[in-house]
């Protein structure tokens, strides 16, 4: 009955969308601040400078009011149909969380997943992804761990949306920010260390060379441990960018960005009577061998912006990106759970090489207009790209008999028998693949009075597939054509509140959520399609601290169960739901008191069965039904703050199966920060501060993560 009310509600709001435009249609003049947007006087505050951001943004403290990123179109958070959570710079600077990853865990409805410990992964509203990762609204897709040092805030946006960011993105996507040369000067040195041998430097430099032409330069080095045993990484990155503003109606902005990191990968340890395994709570111990262990990227990435107002008031917005991404990883791991005598367990390895080179080009144009007294902001756009890459895998051998995998007692979980890799010609990935796209898209945003709103659009994308299988030269070769509509209603029964309702849909193509290798079975197999129904409230307590709430019913359908009688193909019958509850929190309590966090309910399961052993009934693997997390700031004195941050979360399991529970846990996190003078702050991050054992993350029943111990880390931050 949902889903049907939700069509009809979708085709309703689509007509109207269409049949706006299709009347009489009066050009504008269009204010440079619009009359819906959020104005620099409404959140200036004494003592702190606020200015307009990138990509559309306005923020101040932890709350970011207005975004362009959800609509493509600069529009205040409060009016989009939508559950939105912002995390800007200034938070995550407070907190000194040292990657993307951990800085999520203040979202509600967002979980961190281990990634095998070599990329950034995460679970969205019960949807598990490594791939749903852009910038400034562009694919950034490429498994490996993101940096923060020239980010200027992130954005997650939640609930499946094809419209605005095309194929994935079921639960929803993570949006990072890039800073801009914006002719600002910018002096900014931020440096840190702590524990395990922490060592970190950022540096950020602006300022204008002429009227016309701006520059910023930001760049990063670290060199670090961790707490687990053998666990180090060293990452450096430089990311130059440039402003040119062509006339009063152009501006050109150019990005280029290399980024390096190599890590040692630790898949964690394996469980026990359907538990993890932890030999007198030894937190460190790591299974394998570690003189294998490695993983590294090197990424280049060119990113050109043009903006462009034309003379009838169209507003064009076009990005174009080239990316490259040389990355593999290679690791041993737990390969099963330990016996019940507790005097074995297996360890096994592979290599994984996965290159890949991206070009994107989005091209976004903007029209307001009034039919009547009705006022439109119509979108209309195109996106074009093509990604190819290669997908190659390599097994472990052990020892002189090439073993697929060795045993070892997980009282001495080392192993230094001889290792041989070896593409093993089956199971093995051995392929060079290609995708090309082509997506057009248009969305109306109606402001039928000052109180309603509505929002309607469709997406149409082409995906051209094709998988070469490098030892024997087959390829396989699939074409999709899906249509993806969005719809949503805000009711405004009073300016600083909003009432809302959307509906939207995403499709995941059967190249899968990382395109790869492509088999016979996954040629003929249907893309998965995401459906999503959502009511919701944003309520502006004041115009520096916001409130949210949200309901949704999220499906997930089409997803693939390994046919017993046709190996190799699939049958298109699993079905996962996801019903939840968002509460989220950003922004002045009072003059001292700042927040952001939330509460999550998150209820996702297995509706109709996946494999033989994920079966209807279970819950979804690493998906608590409960998740408190909040982040506090107080200002005790003019120069000194504390934060406090809890996070609480109920039990999960490492995997769909539901075989290995995974403890719940509270953890409590610590900030001190003293403003040494007018250009200089000093910090300590206490993270973990009660020194609580838990489990942090994990990829499955065997390869789970304990999380950190107790762990001080110090930063300044200078500018000059």
């Amino acid at each position: 009955m949902t889903n049907i009310f939700a069509r009809r509600l979708a085709g309703l709001l689509l007509s109207s969308t269409f049949l706006a435009g299709a009347a009489q249609a009066q050009p504008i003049a269009v204010p440079a601040e619009d009359a819906g947007a959020v104005t620099l006087s409404q959140l200036s505050v004494e003592s702190q400078s606020v200015r307009p951001e990138p990509q559309g943004g306005v923020t101040v403290g932890y709350l970011t009011k207005q975004t362009r990123t959800a609509t493509k179109t600069s529009t205040p958070v409060l009016d989009i149909p939508q559950s939105i959570t912002v995390i800007p710079r200034e938070q995550f600077l407070d907190q000194n969380y040292q990657n993307l990853t951990d800085q999520l865990r203040f979202v509600p409805g967002v979980i961190p997943a281990q990634g095998e410990s070599n990329r950034d992964q995460v679970i969205i509203r019960g949807q598990n992804t490594s791939a749903d990762f852009y910038v400034n609204g562009v694919r950034d897709d490429v498994q490996y761990f993101r940096d923060l040092y020239n980010i200027q805030r992130i954005e997650v946006l939640k609930g499946p949306d094809s419209l605005i960011f095309g194929r994935g993105g079921g639960g929803g996507v993570i949006n990072r920010v890039l800073k801009e040369a914006d002719g600002y000067r910018v002096r900014e040195i931020v440096a840190g260390g702590g524990q395990f041998g922490d060592k970190r430097v950022a540096v950020d430099v602006g300022d204008r060379i002429s009227d016309s032409v701006f520059f910023r330069l930001n760049g990063m080095f670290e060199d670090s441990g961790t707490y687990r045993q053998f666990g180090d990484l060293t990452r450096y990155g430089i990311n130059p960018t440039a402003t040119i503003v062509i006339d009063p109606q152009t501006t050109l902005k150019l990005s280029y960005e290399y980024f390096h990191d190599n890590r040692f990968p630790d898949r964690g340890i394996p469980s026990q009577f359907g538990r993890p395994y932890q030999y007198k709570n030894n937190i460190r111990t790591f299974f394998g061998n570690p003189n294998v262990n490695f993983t590294k990227v090197d990424a280049n990435i060119l990113t050109a912006q043009l903006d462009h107002q034309f003379d009838s008031g169209v507003d064009m917005h076009s990005q174009l990106r080239f990316a490259d991404y040389d990355r593999y990883y290679i690791n041993t791991l737990p390969g099963s759970s330990v016996n019940a005598a507790g005097t074995a367990v297996t360890i096994t390895g592979y290599r994984n090489e996965t290159p890949r080179t991206n070009y994107f080009s989005q091209n976004d144009f903007t029209y307001k207009f009034l039919t009547g007294d009705i006022k439109h902001t119509l979108l209309g756009g195109f996106e074009l790209g093509y990604q190819d890459g290669i997908a190659y895998r390599q097994s472990l051998f052990f020892g002189n008999n090439l073993a697929s995998s060795v045993v070892v007692n997980p009282l001495r979980p080392l192993t230094f028998a001889p290792t041989f890799l070896r593409n093993n010609g089956t199971t093995d990935a051995n392929a060079r693949y290609n995708l090309g796209l082509a997506a057009v898209y248009a969305q109306d945003q109606i402001d039928i009075t000052d109180w309603l709103q509505i929002v309607g659009g469709l997406r149409y994308d082409h995906f051209d597939f094709s998988s070469t299988d490098r030892r024997t030269l087959l390829t396989n070769n699939r074409i999709d054509d899906p249509i993806s509509p969005r719809a949503g209603l805000v009711l405004k029964p009073l300016p600083n509140l909003a009432l809302y309702t959307s509906y939207s849909v995403s499709y995941l193509p059967s190249s899968g959520d990382q395109i790869g290798n492509f088999t016979p079975g996954l040629v003929i197999a249907k893309p998965e399609q995401f459906e999503n129904t959502e009511v919701g409230i944003k309520y502006d307590v004041n115009p520096r601290f916001q409130l949210t709430a949200a309901a949704y019913n999220l499906d997930r359908y089409n997803q693939r169960l390994a046919d017993p009688n046709n190996p190799g193909f699939f049958i298109l019958s699993g079905k996962t739901n996801t019903q939840g509850f968002e509460i989220g929190a950003n922004g002045y309590v009072t003059d001292w008191w700042q927040i952001a966090g939330g509460y999550a309910f998150t209820d996702a399961r297995i509706a109709s069965a996946t494999s033989a052993i994920i079966v209807a009934g279970n819950k979804v693997g690493l998906v608590p039904f409960n998740a408190f997390t909040l982040w506090n700031k107080f200002d005790v004195t003019r120069d000194f703050s504390v934060g406090i941050g809890i996070l609480n979360y109920s039990h999960t399991f490492a995997a769909s199966d539901n075989t290995v529970r995974l403890p719940g846990y509270t953890r409590f996190d610590l900030g001190l920060f003293y403003q040494i003078n007018e250009d200089v702050r000093a910090q300590i991050n206490i993270e973990n501060l009660l020194d609580r054992r838990y489990i942090f993350n994990a990829d499955n029943n065997n390869n789970i993560t304990p999380g950190a111990p107790r762990t001080i880390r110090a930063q300044i931050i200078a500018r000059f």
